[in-house]
């Protein structure tokens, strides 16, 4: 399995001439979901969900399809028919020959006084990838590479760090770090990598592993 780094949350995973494209938001590249032959959205958040963007890749493959919680279906669904899928805690399916497990439900508190909004997170092929979306969600099984949110309004270093503590993936890849300055980045690097308990990874926007 390829992964591959798009900026903020976004990530493309490739295998046996397939593409999946997670998370293609407003803070992505506008062609983040071209050549995508299934699309996954953790919830409605615009640096996570851009109509824009999945127009933009669905258009591009008619044959693409799009799997999301209600809130982000009910926006795109009736412009793609029978193409977009609303999925729940609990759920599996198979998208773009890449088995997927559901978990979560709710988005990481950002203040008490702001309601709560839906989120899910995604477990790839059995553990092999997680994520998490907007949540510090832990799957309920092992996990081998987990998408890490490095950096966002709801949350601080130490959630960060427990959370992998927690997860005990194999590696952490940092996402969810367009508001991350470089001057922050090897403060970041430094306490995850001593402190997380697991090999803690950064890929620039466009770079690639093999997992």
């Amino acid at each position: 399995m390829k992964l591959t780094k798009k900026s903020h949350a976004c990530i493309r995973l490739e295998k046996d001439g397939r593409t999946l494209v997670i998370d293609p938001g407003t803070f992505s590249e506008e062609d983040a979901a071209v050549g995508a032959d299934a699309i996954l959205v953790t919830h409605e958040h615009l640096d996570h969900f851009d109509e824009e963007r999945l127009r933009t890749g669905m258009e591009a493959n008619p044959g693409a399809e799009i799997w999301t919680l209600a809130s982000v279906a009910g926006k795109i669904s009736a412009a793609f028919p029978g193409r977009v899928h609303t999925v729940g805690h609990g759920d599996t399916f198979t998208a773009a020959g890449f088995d997927v497990q559901v978990h979560g439900e709710l988005h990481a508190v950002i203040h008490p006084d702001i309601p709560r909004i839906t989120n899910v997170g995604y477990l790839i092929d059995g553990g092999k990838v997680f994520h998490p979306g907007d949540a510090l969600t832990v799957p309920d099984r092992p996990v081998e590479t987990l998408m890490l949110p490095v950096m966002a309004p709801w949350n601080k270093i130490a959630e960060v760090i427990d959370y992998v503590r927690e997860v005990r993936p194999r590696r952490a890849y940092d996402i969810h770090d367009a508001l991350l300055t470089d001057l922050a980045r090897p403060i970041y690097d430094n306490q995850i990598g001593a402190l997380g308990g697991a090999e803690h990874l950064r890929l620039t926007s466009g770079a690639s592993a093999e997992l």
